[in-house]
């Protein structure tokens, strides 16, 4: 399969700062790529569309559209079908995503467990698998997972590998590359990628930055501003779970990350929470209580620093959990006895839209926004 030759690509921090000595254009060759992602994405997004309602959605011309379609074709990218017009009148073709024209595999990965996905071109999961992790050997047991994934769907082109984790290094890239038939892995952290999923297949957003935060063996936060990913210096934007909160000013992992979750309810009860069962139990409710109260802190903060249209909360904890939680955080919020303004502009929240936060979605996402689709930043 065709690879298109520009793409995302995360910005070291050198990049973000000093002066930028000229602004560089794009070759004819990276012009001719981006003009088959935008025809690409708009059947993505909006498509079936006939010849006439793509142009409408991207601005190109007639034959070069015609051009595009052709090449999409013979990459087995999109397929045509005749659409009859109302009343049996002229019929006009029409083109509509192949999904199966692409796969990708994704991987979130946390100290101790992994979770891994395949993912065709329409962002639908064909089969997820879990696995255990050991830190001291994470890079061989990332590629035995990769490797048994694709080696069970052979027949399938699979074009790429995403990874989504806060703890991986461009060494451990460089050595799953050489190890693995896929090229080298594309790489985000988590928040970032659950963030990227939930803006380019999830549900419609309204305009603005998207905040979310995910509550795993730590608390961490990610941003799309303009539907960019925000990192930060050194990458640690985000980084809440590290802040004193709450009236007894306690760091916020120790209240809100899993470790305290787990010591409230107990092993057996943390691991029924895990595999999704949905219950209710007195110390689960005290937890929710408490971890709201020190949560609503650096919602409070990104509210009033950054504003975003909406914050999500995800991660490994059922919906109905995640939904108390944000219940909750609505009764905090109004509570003056601990914090003693109300704060109408806290942004509205919600649940993440994908289990586990979209994050291994997100991470399959990579590959197609590196070679194939149009960066959230400009759909």
């Amino acid at each position: 399969m065709r690879h298109l030759r520009s793409g995302p690509r995360r910005l070291h921090t050198q990049e973000l700062g000093g002066p930028r000595a000229k602004t560089v254009g794009l070759r004819s060759g990276e012009i001719a790529d981006r003009n088959i992602r935008v025809i690409l994405e708009a059947i993505r997004r909006h498509g079936p569309l006939t010849r006439t309602e793509l142009g409408r959605h991207s601005g190109l011309t007639g034959p070069g559209i015609t051009n595009i379609l052709r090449r999409l074709a013979e990459e087995k990218l999109v397929t045509s079908n005749r659409r009859i017009g109302l009343g049996g009148g002229a019929t006009a073709t029409e083109f509509a995503l192949r999904p199966e024209g692409a796969f990708s595999v994704g991987l979130k990965l946390r100290k101790r467990r992994g979770e891994i996905v395949l993912v065709d071109l329409s962002g639908q999961v064909h089969e997820r698998a879990y696995f255990d992790v050991d830190p001291a050997d994470k890079v061989r047991l990332v590629h035995a997972a990769v490797r048994d994934m694709v080696d069970r769907h052979a027949g399938l082109p699979v074009i790429g590998l995403g990874i989504a984790a806060n703890e991986w290094t461009e060494d451990e890239s460089d050595v799953i590359a050489t190890m693995s038939t896929i090229a080298r892995p594309y790489v985000e952290n988590e928040c970032t990628a659950g963030l990227l999923f939930e803006r380019t297949i999830g549900s419609a957003l309204p305009e603005g930055g998207l905040a979310m935060i995910i509550i795993d063996d730590d608390v961490q936060a990610g941003f799309l501003i303009r539907g960019v990913p925000y990192s930060g210096v050194h990458g640690r934007a985000g980084s809440i779970g590290e802040m004193l909160t709450g009236p007894d000013n306690v760091q916020l992992n120790t209240v809100v990350g899993f470790g305290s979750l787990r010591a409230r309810i107990g092993e057996e009860d943390f691991a029924r929470l895990l595999k999704g069962e949905e219950f209710s139990c007195p110390l689960l409710s005290q937890w929710i209580r408490e971890a709201a109260g020190h949560l609503l802190d650096p919602i409070i903060a990104m509210a009033g620093f950054l504003a975003p249209s909406t914050v999500m909360i995800g991660g490994d904890l059922p919906q109905g959990v995640i939904q108390a939680l944000i219940h909750q955080l609505s009764i905090e919020r109004r509570d003056t006895s601990t914090r003693p303004i109300i704060t109408p502009w806290i942004s509205p929240m919600r649940p993440a839209s994908f289990s586990g936060g979209g994050v291994a979605l997100g991470a399959a996402l990579l590959p197609f926004l590196n070679t194939l689709l149009l960066p959230p930043a400009s759909a």
